[in-house]
């Protein structure tokens, strides 16, 4: 029973993400959608594709129930599971994330929670693992870059929450006034701590 309320629970919240991720592209131009938003190179559109390529493998190859689309050796990985190339659309990286949720979900749906698994990139002993472990370890990695997403996408124009109707627009002038709010707190504490601290100055 608390086997299947937990595989329940944690299979919806997966759910939730996917939706979040995705929603962060909506309404964005193509170039937004793609182009890198941090030092790293970060964007949008790579996130989701990370994050399917994620799925992919974790609910694929770990339970021997591989992805019918063909993927990378995870050894070769050269970061390009982060970045769409100009020659791939949106349309086709969220139709394999769609996708991967179609073949994750039929695997979560078909094992049972202590069900085992290998991750050959895990280091040994943790390489064994189940479906528990595995689910736990995708969620984590989707609420992650979920919230990388959220970040992102509120730099380009100010949309946050994790779907449409918890969003809310945004007031510009009560917005400034909270991040100066913030900003004057910030060195006021940094302020007291140099003058308690000379010697570190």
């Amino acid at each position: 029973m608390i086997d299947e309320f937990a595989k329940d629970n944690l299979h919806g919240r997966l759910r939730r993400d996917r939706e979040a991720l995705l929603w962060k592209l909506d309404g964005l131009s193509e170039y937004d959608a793609r182009r890198p938003l941090t030092a790293t190179g970060t964007n949008l559109l790579g996130l989701v594709k990370h994050v399917a390529t994620v799925e992919a493998r974790y609910f694929g190859e770990v339970f021997g129930r591989p992805s019918p689309q063909p993927l990378p050796r995870w050894q070769d990985s050269d970061g390009s599971d982060q970045w769409a190339a100009e020659d791939e659309t949106r349309e086709q990286i969220v139709g394999f994330y769609r996708r991967t949720w179609e073949h994750a979900d039929a695997t979560i749906d078909e094992l049972p929670l202590d069900a085992p698994g290998h991750v050959p990139w895990w280091p040994e002993p943790f390489s064994r693992t189940n479906l528990f472990a595995v689910m736990i370890h995708v969620l984590g990695e989707s609420m992650r870059h979920a919230g990388h997403a959220d970040i992102l996408r509120e730099g380009l124009d100010g949309r946050t929450g994790l779907r449409p109707e918890q969003e809310t627009r945004i007031d510009e002038e009560a917005r400034a006034a909270h991040r100066a709010k913030i900003e004057r707190a910030a060195r006021a504490a940094a302020l007291v701590k140099a003058e308690r601290s000379p010697h570190t100055m």
